[in-house]
């Protein structure tokens, strides 16, 4: 059944490869819940057995650490899309998970890099080299167009059109968007694709991907990332880097000059206005930093 119902999620939803993986893991899990608490018959599970799932995965056990609210609910969510499929295939008589609602997570404002840590981050990789020209190209696409590191990884040559400074994203659910992308960025592409990525290619046995690792195939997620990471480390930027952190600082740096939040909204391709607005509220800390530094009668 886990298994038709991750398939479902992959053809008819367009479900991202990794958030299938992490489904799986969450309902093999559930599955040895189910199995310890004596429940061996899928059809007899109980509202109960849902929230007692739910209560041992922020408890913990031997073989477990107790998860956070956001880890909780992630699996909450896949134990719940599971039964609903079930019920709708005619496989339970009822949806046992239906009434159960995941935990809050705490609301975590997204951290972004003032402009100058950006700019000396970017500035990191040398300009000559194959890896550290594509690492260059890398790190300026990133922050120019606010892509996911997966997104960016998964481009294609095509995808990139540099005489109208464009690139196609291929976003969550298999929808894609097309961003602008600024001049430094593709300056950057254009010497890592002239100088860089044909000896790269030479390596391989021919691929369309944008970003090429040392063995010419494409660049994974996982290298990407320590390319951030690494330049980030020789940039003195020691905390609060993640993969997302130059898409964190695009869209913080877009609503600080004055961009419209649904224009940010449509470059990061969120689905809803709401996901895009915790960004709104980095720059009103950052407001009330400076008025209550600037501000005459701030304090009274």
């Amino acid at each position: 059944m886990v298994t038709a119902y991750l398939d479902h999620l992959a053809v008819e939803r367009g479900t991202a490869r990794n958030t299938l993986d992490s489904y799986a893991r969450d309902l093999r899990r559930y599955l040895r819940y189910l199995e310890q608490a004596g429940v061996r018959d899928f059809r007899r599970v109980t509202e109960s057995d849902v929230t007692g799932f739910g209560a041992a995965l922020r408890e913990g056990d031997e073989v477990h650490p107790p998860l956070a609210a956001s880890s909780a609910a992630r699996a909450l969510v896949a134990v719940r899309g599971l039964h609903r499929f079930a019920h709708l295939d005619g496989l339970t008589e009822d949806d046992p998970a239906r009434e159960v609602r995941p935990p809050a997570p705490a609301k975590r404002l997204p951290k972004a890099l003032p402009v100058d840590d950006v700019l000396r981050l970017l500035a990191m990789p040398p300009a000559e080299g194959e890896r550290p020209l594509r690492d260059r190209a890398l790190l300026e696409l990133l922050y120019s167009t606010g892509a996911r590191i997966s997104e960016a990884v998964g481009l294609d040559l095509d995808d990139v059109d540099r005489d109208e400074r464009t690139v196609l994203l291929d976003g969550k659910g298999g929808k894609q968007r097309l961003v602008p992308i600024g001049r430094p960025a593709v300056e950057a592409l254009e010497a890592y694709l002239v100088r860089a990525r044909p000896v790269l290619a030479l390596r391989g046995r021919g691929t369309a991907a944008l970003f090429l690792n040392a063995r010419g195939t494409r660049l994974s997620r996982q290298s990407a990332w320590q390319v951030l990471k690494t330049n980030a480390e020789r940039a003195g930027i020691s905390t609060g880097v993640s993969p997302h952190t130059l898409r964190h600082s695009f869209a913080t740096h877009l609503l600080e000059g004055g961009a419209d939040v649904r224009v940010v909204q449509e470059l990061l391709g969120h689905a809803s206005v709401t996901t895009t607005q915790v960004y709104t509220l980095v720059t009103m800390n950052t407001l009330r930093e400076v008025y209550a530094t600037a501000h005459p009668r701030a304090l009274g």
